[in-house]
């Protein structure tokens, strides 16, 4: 019961989001035009209808073991588009701070691709190497399955690496376009988005610290299981799912409002430079004939 609780606070956080941000995201969709990075922002925003879609009928529908393993498979699937979505923003955004500087774009892009390689393969040797079954409740249907915690910590760890080196490039040109404007430096972390990077990357370490100060972590003995973990001997195992889900969705979360506040910036240069363009015009001198 308490992962279920879990989840309706991770649904709640992420219907407040959309919520608190629908009008400014409301403008995105209708001003601005239609392009590759716009498609990959509908994609990451509106995924997660899919995923919680599917979360439900995973745990309240199935009752073939078989069926599980094929709904479990789609919806591991659809969990790393998700977060290989998201992900891209930040690399996009590390791409323009470097102004497509080719040696960092070979560098990112074959990092990521190593990154998505290597994690789809984990994933399905998570689920090849899974206990999967149906609830264990009679009346009560669902999916369930339970595999290696090891397997999960390799998956937060390579994610950790990535977001690291991201991070180490923005603050590397960070520190360049400070120290060459001698500007302010709040104003420099802000323009360099280092907060959306360190906030990704501050998940991530949690996500690797936790299960280590808690390795003993077991769900209490007698207890009836018809979640996503069943109830056989393993250590961290629900919590590692738990934990990724939350990385999953708030990584979504951070990766889009970055982008919706960079383009509700790059409007408001726009809108600044047309209306310095009309005043420039207004003072001009007009010829006029006699």
């Amino acid at each position: 019961m308490f992962h279920q609780y879990l989840y309706v606070a991770i649904t709640m956080f992420w219907v407040c989001d959309y919520a608190s941000s629908f009008h400014e995201e409301w403008k995105f969709l209708r001003q601005s035009r239609w392009t590759k990075v716009k498609v990959l922002y509908i994609t990451t925003r509106y995924l997660p209808f899919l995923l919680l879609a599917m979360y439900l009928y995973l745990n309240f529908s199935p009752e073939n073991p078989d069926k599980c393993k094929i709904l479990i498979n789609t919806y591991s699937c659809f969990t790393q588009m998700s977060l290989t979505c998201s992900e891209s923003f930040f690399v996009l955004r590390t791409r323009a701070l470097w102004h497509n500087n080719r040696i960092v774009l070979v560098g990112m892009m074959s990092t990521a691709f190593a990154l998505v390689v290597t994690s789809v393969g984990i994933r399905f040797t998570i689920i090849a190497t899974s206990y999967v079954t149906t609830s264990a409740i009679p009346g009560v249907p669902g999916c369930s399955w339970s595999s290696s915690s090891i397997l999960y910590f390799m998956l937060f760890i390579f994610l950790f690496v990535f977001q690291l080196g991201l991070v180490s490039l923005t603050l590397i040109r960070f520190i360049q376009s400070w120290r060459s404007a001698k500007g302010n430096m709040h104003a420099a972390l802000v323009k360099h988005n280092i907060f959306y990077y360190v906030c990704g990357l501050i998940l991530s370490a949690v996500n690797i610290v936790m299960p280590l100060l808690f390795p003993d972590v077991r769900k209490p003995p007698g207890t009836l299981q018809y979640d996503r973990v069943v109830d056989v001997p393993h250590i961290q195992t629900a919590y590692y799912i738990i934990l990724e889900d939350f990385q999953v969705c708030v990584l979504r979360i951070i990766a889009t409002r970055m982008h919706l506040h960079l383009w509700h910036l790059d409007q408001h240069m726009h809108n600044s430079e047309a209306l310095v363009n009309i005043s420039m015009s207004d003072m001009s001198p007009v010829d006029s004939t006699v």
